[in-house]
């Protein structure tokens, strides 16, 4: 495998995939990556779609597509319930959640996104205790 290429999978192993040439990382803090993925905020890797190829298990792909959202999609393996790429509606690009991605990957977050849409409890990971396992 390329050097510049990521590899990446969900959970189970079903579903697998690469891509190449990341065009931009971003944390999205909008309410709608919020409820998708259960977390403070979305990590998204956005990847052109002549650079993105599926390895396997895109027949396992289910998919929502939020009604009236011009954009908005959640793509999950129908096996384990992970978030995986999906190709953006009205756009030439991937989507792709950067938790899954198996290689190590040489692109940083560029940029918070909807940041005035926060959740009201979100801290900076910078600003909390670390531990290298579960706290005593």
């Amino acid at each position: 495998m390329d050097p510049q290429t990521y590899a990446g999978s969900c959970l189970c192993g079903a579903v697998r995939f690469d891509f190449a040439a990341p065009s931009a990382f971003r944390y999205c803090h909008c309410e709608r990556c919020r409820k998708a993925t259960g977390t403070a905020h979305a990590a998204n890797i956005f990847v052109p779609a002549d650079s993105f190829h599926w390895r396997a298990g895109e027949d396992r792909i289910r998919r929502y597509d939020l009604p009236n959202a011009r954009r908005f999609s959640v793509w999950f393996c129908g096996e384990c319930g992970t978030r995986v790429p999906h190709k953006i509606r009205e756009r030439g690009d991937y989507l792709v959640p950067a938790g899954i991605v198996d290689t190590r990957l040489d692109a940083r977050p560029q940029e918070n996104i909807f940041w005035a849409s926060r959740a009201d409890w979100c801290v900076a990971p910078s600003e909390l205790p670390k531990h290298d396992q579960y706290p005593a």
